[in-house]
């Protein structure tokens, strides 16, 4: 009998959530995604350490002053990082933009291109890169302007049908709906410790929102994000994508069994999903009144920002060793 990975990837595209090289080869996703807390843990495996001493020996050698040295060499170690991933995986990796920026479109904006300036210099054209920005409205609103500039985005920190909505009247290339952070929530809220997969809060809101993009045709692309288990992942086989970490890979690569597709445009469009368009008063007051969500995505910011710092320090202390 075939594994579970391997019937898996007949109806959702794999996408590997990290951004060490040897599993990524493994497991051969088509896509891969990419966040500081990921590379900072692969910065500090030893066999990329001269792959890590390459962008640092390029970023004391610039022409730029100390004080810019350890952002620039966080852009550049994150674009290396993403290069190598380019040279496995056959389509694309979402790199993201420091979580700092998350409530300034501007910002998000120019941190966006000069990503793809370091991605274009490098000989990959700006088609294979997603560049991962935080579902704020600020981060929409930059996702939009991008992608006039055929500059295509990943909103990640998704937590909620109305920010999903947004995404889609944007314009926005690609969308990260997290499953096992919602998970965590509601079992903290709630006390109760097990969900059956189809039950799972997570399962449940990822589903809405494919529904509700399938229903109306919306070419945004849905990848589930953030596992706690591979009931979770099951559940949602059909998705447009599902990105995975390591180790729920291995597990679903170990299993045999059957793997049954849940999701489809052709069931989505039979339902009955009322069509909505959201003014940003009407997004933030909606993201307001999902507790949840609200919090999820203040901690999820807090905590991408809290990893970026560190990689900084990482950073930091490499450059003057």
């Amino acid at each position: 009998m075939n594994s579970l990975l391997s019937q898996l990837k007949q109806y959702s595209v794999i996408v590997a959530d990290t951004g060490d090289f040897e599993s990524i080869r493994k497991y051969q996703p088509r896509d891969a995604t990419t966040n500081p807390t990921l590379l900072q843990k692969a910065a500090a495996m030893p066999e990329y350490a001269e792959l890590v001493q390459r962008v640092l020996r390029e970023v004391k050698t610039s022409p730029h002053p100390a004080s810019e040295q350890v952002h620039l060499a966080m852009d550049r170690l994150a674009v290396a990082f993403g290069i190598e991933i380019l040279k496995i995986v056959p389509n694309r990796v979402s790199t993201e933009v420091d979580a700092r920026l998350s409530f300034d479109t501007a910002a998000s904006i120019q941190k966006a291109k000069a990503i793809i300036s370091l991605y274009e210099s490098g000989g990959v054209s700006r088609e294979r890169i997603l560049v991962k920005v935080a579902s704020t409205w600020e981060g929409i609103c930059a996702a939009r302007e991008l992608k006039k500039e055929r500059i295509n985005c990943n909103l990640t920190l998704l937590f909620s049908l109305p920010q999903a909505i947004a995404c889609a009247e944007a314009g926005v290339q690609l969308i990260s709906p997290f499953v096992g952070r919602i998970l965590d929530w509601y079992k903290k809220s709630s006390g109760k410790e097990n969900y059956p997969p189809a039950e799972d809060p997570g399962v449940v809101s990822v589903t809405q929102i494919y529904q509700y993009y399938k229903k109306y045709g919306n070419p945004t692309e849905v990848m589930g994000a953030s596992f706690r288990n591979v009931g979770e992942i099951l559940e949602l086989a059909g998705c447009d994508l599902l990105t995975i970490s390591p180790a729920l890979l291995e597990e679903l690569q170990k299993t045999p069994g059957t793997v049954t597709r849940k999701l489809s445009p052709d069931s989505a469009k039979s339902l009955d999903i009322p069509k909505q368009s959201l003014t940003e008063a009407q997004f933030r007051w909606m993201l307001n009144e999902n507790q949840m969500a609200t919090e999820k995505l203040s901690d999820g910011i807090r905590l991408f920002a809290a990893d970026a710092i560190k990689l900084e320090k990482f950073i930091a202390k490499k450059l003057v060793e």
